[in-house]
């Protein structure tokens, strides 16, 4: 639906503003004025003149703009557009991106195409939480939370500098849609930009209304002003730079300078999950969620690399979601309408539900692609390693709609150690759950720089910790309480190496870590016999069907079991190392249960002690079985 405003003078930019807004038309396309006599350009290519008659068929339906102008949000921050489309369909969002958005292309599966400038990915440490006296009390704050701070009045600064660039421009997009598919929870959010890429990408990954919801959607609960094609002033108070993504917890809105990267809407919207979910007793969790034919939900936790994607989308089990979802007292559900796939060394044969879902309405970022044939190159970096794909849930074939589902049944922590050390799958007990979700643990395997040989372990809070509203203990605890409410089993499976380090040993067999992950769907791993490990005291199975026994113990396979003891030794004081990070959380969930997380960590040697002693030094404690 494209609607047409009464125009409204824009409030006076600086010299510097507005030589910026000339330069974003660059960005924005701003067509010739259909007003220009056709002979200043006598040679009209025929795609320009096909592009030029589908917009100005959408100009002829205009609506009645009071949705927007009527809204307190609008009153309030100054918005007066001139002209707007909201919510339109893909296939029109397609003609105003090629149109009036440079290197926007259609690729040969049908897939929009797009690039998002300069910044081709998150800028974590331009996020602002503005600090009101509501709401800091509940926050995380310090050197080792990820929101950063900033005052109202600068958020209104930064407010008004996107409010006044989109009301300079020709058009603008809204999207009103819904976060989460429990009914109870659900939220509407409005998006206010300046491309029509952005438009079909929140679109997408939104919970599209239908046409009843979207007449009576009324005002909204949430609203994004995305101007990211106008630069933040870098000199305003708690400025670092040209960009800026600001959340207010108090004008229940948020506003994006200086970056075009759609992931800050999307994470935007997740980060105000993650502050109102929790203070509604509901538990947020950035995780994989798939299903099985008797109801077993299973969470899948993992960072970038760990398998999270590949392990949660099995054809056996439909999926619930990918990415973000919420545990509440009916059991769990995805926050999102759509997914948000990495595509670097996307292959049909690995993961096929994902080659699949790229066809038309899905949105394609900074992917390189044969300008003759069309054809994405998923194996190259030319522009970015961070190629994404965003398309809606239902391209998912075996996606489970509505997405929502009972209580867990697993929850699977998955970590790509490149040390060597973790066994490929352990029980957790409840302390240990929440110390190795806290934690967020994974291992980077070494970079292309000469002379670097070593893996680098990487800790995200919460396996995502730049999303964090409160204190990690707060979901930790709440996710113990869940899981024991309900019976929860906790697991940890490490993808990474086995029989030594990255370099000398090598990577577990996908196949060994599904048939891991399919004895821990059938139960077979409740029944098991465990043994535990030195360090960590992990729980390990002794037998799992279909892996080779002799892998499930690490050390069987290290051929030098000293450099094993000192490796991980090692990795066990990293643990305790980043968990100082978190020192103050007696202070959010007191004093006795901070104490019983700590008990679920490792307790590693003295490095001189385990050097000296070498392997005999961590068996001391002689490994002894478990009940299960």
């Amino acid at each position: 639906m494209m609607l047409h405003l009464s125009t409204r003078s824009p409030k006076h930019f600086n010299s510097t503003a507005a030589r910026c807004t000339s330069a974003s038309h660059s960005i924005c396309c701003n067509p010739r004025s259909r007003r220009e006599p056709s002979l200043a350009r006598p040679k009209i290519h025929l795609t320009e003149a096909m592009l030029r008659h589908a917009s100005d068929n959408l100009l002829a339906n205009a609506a009645d703009g009071k949705f927007l102008m009527d809204s307190h949000f609008a009153k309030e921050s100054g918005l007066a557009p001139r002209q707007v489309f909201r919510n339109l369909p893909p296939s029109q969002l397609y003609e105003l991106a090629l149109a009036f958005e440079p290197g926007t292309h259609i690729t040969s599966t049908g897939a929009l195409a797009t690039l998002s400038g300069e910044k081709m990915g998150r800028s974590p440490k331009d996020k602002r939480i503005v600090r009101d006296p509501e709401t800091e009390k509940d926050l995380w704050w310090g050197p080792y939370s990820p929101n950063y701070v900033m005052d109202d009045r600068t958020f209104l600064t930064n407010r008004e500098r996107a409010i006044d660039y989109l009301n300079t421009l020709d058009r603008i997009y809204v999207v009103d849609a819904f976060v989460n598919w429990d009914l109870a929870s659900r939220l509407k959010i409005r998006v206010v930009t300046s491309r029509a890429y952005h438009a079909l990408f929140m679109h997408n990954m939104l919970i599209r209304p239908t046409t009843e919801e979207l007449e009576s959607f009324g005002e909204p609960d949430f609203v994004i002003y995305n101007a990211g094609a106008f630069p933040a002033n870098k000199y305003t108070n708690f400025m670092t730079s040209q960009t800026s993504i600001d959340l207010s917890l108090k004008h229940k809105e948020m506003v994006i300078l200086g970056t075009m990267y759609a992931g800050e809407m999307k994470k935007g919207v997740f980060t105000l999950m993650h502050y109102l979910m929790p203070m509604q007793g509901k538990l947020s969790l950035h995780s994989g969620c798939n299903v099985g034919p008797a109801g077993d939900v299973t969470l899948f936790f993992g960072l970038s690399g760990t398998g999270k994607t590949t392990l949660s989308a099995d054809p056996k089990r439909p999926l619930i979601g990918d990415d973000e979802h919420v545990w509440c007292d009916t059991g769990v559900f995805n926050i999102e309408g759509g997914c948000y796939a990495k595509c670097i060394g996307l292959k049909r044969e690995t993961e096929p539900e994902i080659w699949n879902a790229i066809r038309f309405g899905t949105v394609l970022e900074n992917v390189d692609y044969d300008p003759a044939t069309r054809l994405v190159d998923y194996d190259s970096q030319r522009l970015t390693e961070n190629t994404r794909a965003s398309y809606p849930i239902e391209y998912i074939s075996n996606a489970r709609i509505p997405c929502v589902g009972g209580h867990p049944k697993n929850v699977i922590l998955l970590a790509c150690d490149a040390f060597g050390v973790l066994p490929p799958v352990s029980r957790l007990t409840l302390e240990q759950a929440m110390y190795h979700f806290i934690s967020g643990y994974t291992a980077k395997v070494a970079g292309t720089e000469v002379g670097v040989k070593e893996p680098t372990a990487t800790f995200s809070a919460c396996f995502g910790s730049a999303f964090l509203m409160l204190h990690p203990y707060k979901y930790a605890t709440m996710l113990a309480d869940k899981m024991s409410s309900h019976g929860t089993h906790a697991w940890l499976v490490n993808t990474g190496w086995t029989g030594g380090k990255y370099g000398v040993g090598k990577r577990i067999s996908l196949k060994h870590t599904r048939a891991i992950i399919d004895a821990i769907h059938s139960g077979e791993l409740e029944k098991a016999e465990y043994v535990s490990t030195p360090i960590f005291g992990l729980q390990v199975p002794t037998a799992v069907t279909g892996v080779p026994s002799e892998i499930l113990s690490p050390e069987n396979v290290w051929s030098e079991k000293n450099d094993f003891a000192s490796t991980l030794n090692h990795l066990g004081h990293m643990f305790v190392k980043n968990f100082q990070c978190f020192s103050d959380g007696d202070s959010f969930v007191g004093a006795e249960m901070a104490a019983r997380i700590l008990t679920g960590g490792p307790s590693p040697l003295p490095e001189e002690v385990v050097a000296k002693t070498g392997f005999g030094a961590i068996t001391v404690a002689v490994r002894h079985p478990v009940q299960a």
